[in-house]
């Protein structure tokens, strides 16, 4: 294991933005890992797990105890049937599967990070989720002190959340194995309309894997979504704020605000989201409470692709970015009644 003293994190980020880490480890094995936990929960020493850093927002006072860094690798793909490593880069692993005609996770193409942090978020993008296609997650279970496997049902997946994002001090992400389909080269049914509007197809429709993926990418480029050192607007977490889901009832009173703020003809977004509930569209709400595309005007602005992403145009601090996003919460509460929350993982930090 590599090891580190007063190590910068920042550069392990995709915002570019936080103070240092007392100690910075870096595993390259599963059981590299499971010995730096175990070390720091001996020690009793704070522990942040870092994996491709594209969902972190780090204080700028960095953290005070070990970062442990999982750079494992390890692609084994059987059939239909994957397993990665905790380190694995995710896109990577996504074109493998295209390459080998198994579908499943095409449109998730072009997400920043990890293989280990795909089920922490249930990942999703573009009509497809991790949790669809997960079948076990390896993780160690710093509670029973012992590398355990948790099926899909035990990992509890819902939108954005799991049960390692509802415990996060309890596991750490060894291993993923998924379950894919071989349609024949074609992709799982297309659920998302803008990609299948962008393939010339409707949606349930399928199309060939690489078209699929290649679509997603362009899509996603086009709102500063891919990793483009040169670019601004992806030095970001990608959506900052999750779509909130409202109660029947509390969805009623947010479209009346709607229609008193926008006028009777205008419609906010709504997705079923289970039973009582509606979900509706961060980015439609920060937008209509007035926070535009390139909106601000200092080292931290909303990205001039998407209005979901907030960015650290080259100079700014954790705090130049927790300000902007505090703006952003409080507009959108002003203006719609709704609260928006953080997708990233704050660390020393907070809205």
């Amino acid at each position: 294991m590599q090891e580190l003293h007063d190590a910068p994190l920042a550069p392990l980020t995709t915002f570019r933005l936080g103070g240092p880490a007392t100690r910075l480890v870096t595993a390259t094995t599963d059981a590299e890992v499971v010995a730096a936990v175990r070390q720091a929960d001996a020690d009793g020493t704070p522990l942040l797990i870092v994996g491709g850093g594209s969902n972190l927002v780090i204080g700028d006072k960095g953290f005070e105890g070990t970062a442990l860094r999982i750079a494992t690798r390890g692609c084994e793909l059987v059939g239909t049937r994957l397993e990665l490593a905790a380190g694995e880069i995710w896109t990577d692993a996504v074109a493998r599967t295209v390459e080998a005609g198994l579908a499943g996770v095409e449109c998730l193409a072009g997400i920043p990070g990890s293989a280990g942090a795909t089920p922490i978020q249930n990942v999703g993008a573009y009509g497809q989720e991790v949790s669809t296609t997960i079948t076990e997650v390896i993780a160690y279970d710093r509670r029973a002190g012992e590398t355990v496997a948790l099926t899909n049902e035990e990992c509890a997946f819902s939108y954005r959340h799991s049960r390692f994002k509802a415990d996060p001090e309890r596991y750490v992400v060894l291993r993923v194995r998924f379950e894919l389909e071989d349609a024949g080269g074609l992709s799982a049914p297309l659920k998302y309309a803008e990609t299948a509007r962008a393939l010339g197809v409707g949606p349930g429709d399928r199309v060939p894997l690489a078209e699929a993926r290649e679509t997603v990418l362009k899509l996603r480029a086009g709102k500063g979504m891919v990793l483009d050192p040169e670019d601004h607007d992806t030095w970001s977490a990608g959506s900052f704020f999750t779509n909130p889901i409202l109660t029947d009832a509390d969805y009623a009173v947010f479209h009346a605000r709607v229609k008193e703020r926008l006028g009777d003809g205008a419609e906010p977004p709504a997705y079923p989201a289970g039973e009582g509930h509606i979900k509706t569209s961060a980015a439609w709400l920060i937008d209509k409470a007035g926070f535009t595309k390139g909106y601000g005007s200092g080292p931290a602005r909303i990205s001039t692709k998407h209005t979901l992403a907030l960015t650290n145009r080259g100079a700014a601090t954790t705090e130049d970015l927790l300000a902007l996003a505090r703006e952003v919460v409080a507009g959108v509460r002003e203006a719609f009644g709704v609260t928006l929350v953080n997708e990233p993982v704050m660390v020393g930090a907070g809205l």
